[in-house]
Formats: structure tokens, sequence, C-alpha cells
């Protein structure tokens, strides 16, 4: 069986202020046709579809027109990450067509989806989470717990849920003690798991041959590298979850025994990356199929190309695994160097490109607009200004001498000192500007 794992659309997004519409429609196509040349079973979308919780509409119907042109071809299961309203992008999801599986209910996390292969034969079993939201997911997930596999939860407090105990009775009353998780990812993706594993277990169980198994999770798991530009989903202070939670499947005593998982296809971190464990499965972030940020520019032209996860699946788990490379529709470019250097023929390739500049060494006046003029997509711009032996600082006061605090300034700026003919601009205004002050006494 083949699966095209992706994630980390983020319709909707911009890039330092440019639309970044025409670049998802770009990948739009090259998923449609990805999957055609192939012949993708299956394409699991592991969480952060859109950018936002109420997105364009020019976003929405790009999602609307690429389902429909995917499943068309394929099955598509998709789950909401943190920038998703889980709401909205599940509505009507029990109304769906067999070719399109939403998953946005916590309470649904342990229904196994059975995918079969091009011959209709049962080929994977895949569960698939919804991002877990610990404040929600805390007691959300309890009672699932008790009813499912007998788990009784402790009940918790928050601190400011204890001083509202403390209050007047008679205004505040006590709300009843329910029971919840502790307040992190770690804890409720191990007690999703657990759910899980009773229904891998149960999947499995009779079946003359093994089934492998996929969980869709979106989630910052331990050992992955982050990037520029993902939301920090940082919760009481604990926004990871170890990496080991997959193998144990968050502590189950059913781990064992339900045959484990196989491959976990990551969303979340915008890097494609593998985090590599001496045993249990494959964990593997498919990365944004669009760089975001200058530095995930900047790694795609290395090692961290951005591409989404072509997957071989057999009874035994994984036989083949590879990364398929993204268009690139923008030359996104970081440009270093002085003043001379960046008006050289040496960039003159980057003219077209949406540019970053760090200037280094002096900052002539006008530079900025010199660079502007030299990259019409200038997009972001810093300066590092050269190492200077520590000089005697002028105090601004109402006996200091107004020039020397103005070439001071021009100093601190431009990396020097102003030439002669710039400090006679210098008095001059200055000039002015105590002639104007007279005259309006």
């Amino acid at each position: 069986m083949r699966i095209l794992h992706t994630s980390d659309w983020h319709l909707g997004r911009t890039f330092h202020g440019r639309v970044l519409d025409d670049a998802h429609a770009a990948f739009a196509d090259h998923l449609v046709e990805l999957v055609t040349a192939e012949s993708v079973d299956a394409v699991l979308v592991a969480g952060d579809v859109y950018d936002r919780a109420i997105p364009p509409n020019d976003a929405v119907a790009l999602l609307d027109e690429t389902l429909r042109r995917l499943t068309e071809r394929t099955r598509v299961v998709l789950t909401p990450g943190n920038h998703d309203s889980a709401r909205r992008l599940g509505f009507a999801a029990d109304l769906m067509r067999e070719g399109l599986i939403i998953r946005a209910r916590t309470a649904g996390l342990d229904r196994g989806i059975i995918l079969p292969d091009a011959n209709g034969n049962e080929a994977a079993i895949v569960h698939a989470l919804p991002y877990l939201d610990p404040d929600a997911a805390r007691e959300i997930l309890p009672p699932l717990l008790t009813e499912r596999l007998g788990e009784e939860t402790p009940t918790r407090h928050t601190a400011g849920e204890d001083q509202d105990e403390n209050r007047d009775a008679a205004s505040h009353p006590v709300q009843p003690e329910r029971p919840r998780l502790s307040r992190s990812h770690e804890a409720v993706v191990s007690a999703a798991l657990r759910l899980v594993a009773a229904d891998l277990d149960r999947l499995r169980a009779g079946r003359s041959r093994r089934l492998p198994s996929l969980l869709m999770v979106h989630a910052f798991v331990v050992g992955g590298e982050a990037s520029e530009s993902e939301r920090d989903i940082r919760v009481g202070g604990v926004d990871s979850v170890p990496s080991g939670v997959f193998t144990t499947l968050g502590g189950s005593p059913l781990a064992e025994r339900s045959g484990g998982l196989d491959y976990v296809a990551l969303g979340h971190l915008h890097r494609p990356q593998e985090l590599t464990r001496p045993t249990g499965p494959r964990l593997v972030y498919s990365g944004s199929p669009l760089p975001f940020s200058f530095d995930e520019a900047e790694g795609a032209r290395n090692a961290a190309t951005k591409s989404s996860v072509l997957l071989d699946l057999g009874a035994h788990g994984v036989t083949g695994l590879e990364r398929i490379p993204t268009p690139v529709l923008h030359q996104v470019r970081t440009l270093t160097g002085t003043m001379p250097e960046l008006l050289s023929p040496a960039f003159d390739n980057a003219t077209g490109a949406w540019v970053r500049v760090i200037l280094q060494g002096g900052r002539p006046p006008g530079a900025l607009a010199t660079l502007k003029d030299r990259f019409p997509s200038l997009l972001a711009f810093q300066h590092e200004a050269p190492t200077r032996t520590a000089r005697e600082r002028i105090a601004v006061t109402a006996v200091a001498d107004p020039l020397r605090i103005t070439e001071d300034f021009f100093d601190d700026v431009c990396g020097r000192a102003p030439e002669p003919s710039e400090r006679g601009v210098l008095r001059s205004a200055y000039e002015s500007a105590l002639a104007s002050a007279r005259s309006e006494r």
C-alpha cells in the first residue's frame, strides 16, 4: 500500500506581507499530479490545514477545490492542528463521503480507520488524532478512559480554581470536582495513545495477517528541530511530547499485545525530519510544503528541502520511504555583505527574489532606499554595524552641543563619522531650525 504524508499547509498565510495563494495553488496541483503518477492509496494531512481559525475566503475555496480533486483519485484523511478551528474544519465530517475522512473531535480519536489498497483489500489501520489542546482534552479524555479502559483519573485543580473555592460560597458557589489529566501535551497525548492501543488491539485481533498501523498526530515531539515560523503551543510550561510514548502507547498494558505502531505521521514542525529511535515506530515530520520564514528557505536549499513523504507499507510495517520535493514558485534569498558588495554584479541573480538583506559595515545615508531600488522585493533588512572601539559618550543635556550629539547619532547609525560636507548639511539644518524658532517667538 502507498501513502502520501503531508501537513502544515497553512492556507491563507503570507510571507513577510507577500500573499502565498499562487504558491499554495501550485502545491495543490503538484499534490494531485503526484497522487496520480505514484498510484497513492491515501493522503494523510496531519494538521494546520489553514493558517488561522477563521481563514480568508480564497483559502477556503482552494481547500475545497483541492479536496475535490484529490478525492476523485484517492482517499484523504485530514485532522486539524493548533492553527485550525477543529469545529469549523470538522463541520459536516459525519456526512462526508468515503473518500474524505475528517477527524476533528477528541471523543472519536480511538475509532481506527481501515484503509483499503487498490484492489479493495484491507491494507492499513490509521488512527487520526486532532490537535489535543491540553486545557480542553484534559477534561474530555478522563470519561473516555473510564468508560473504555476502566481507568480512574484523579481530580485536579489549577491555581485559579483553588482561589475560586476560597471565595464567598454564596456569590461563587464551588463547582463539583471533576477528574482531570495533568495540564501538559505529554499527559493528553499519552492518554489518547492508551485509547488507541485498546482499539488497535481490537482491530488486529483474529486476523489472519497483520495490518500495518499508522498514527496521525500534531505535536512537538522531543528531539524535533523547530524553525522561526511555528506558533508556540506551550501550555503551563510543558509543550513537548517524549518520543518514547509512541513506543509504549502512552504506558498502555496493551502496547505489546496490540502489535504497536509502525509509522507516526507528525505535523506541527515545519522542517522535514525524522526522529531516530532504536526501537518503536518511525517518527516523521513531513514539514510544511512551503517555506514560511527566511531560515526555512535557507534550509530548503541545503538539507531540509520542502517535501511530502511517500510511504510504502507491507504487513510488517514500512517497506519504503521517499521524500518528494515540492515545487518552488518564489525564490527566497538572504543576502549578506557590505554596501559595495551588495551593489556589485555578484548579486545580480537575486534582483527578482524575495530578499532579506543583512548589511555589514557602514550604512551610508539612504542605504535602505538604494537597496530597495536594487532589490524590488526586499522584505526584511538588518544592519550589522562594524565593531568600534569605545568612545566617550556625551550626556544629552541642555548644555550639550546639539551638533556634537547629532554627529554621534550619525556615527551610531552609519558606522562612521560624518564627512566635512555632511557636517555642513547638519550645521545648515541646525541653524535653519534655530532661525525658525526665533521667528515664532
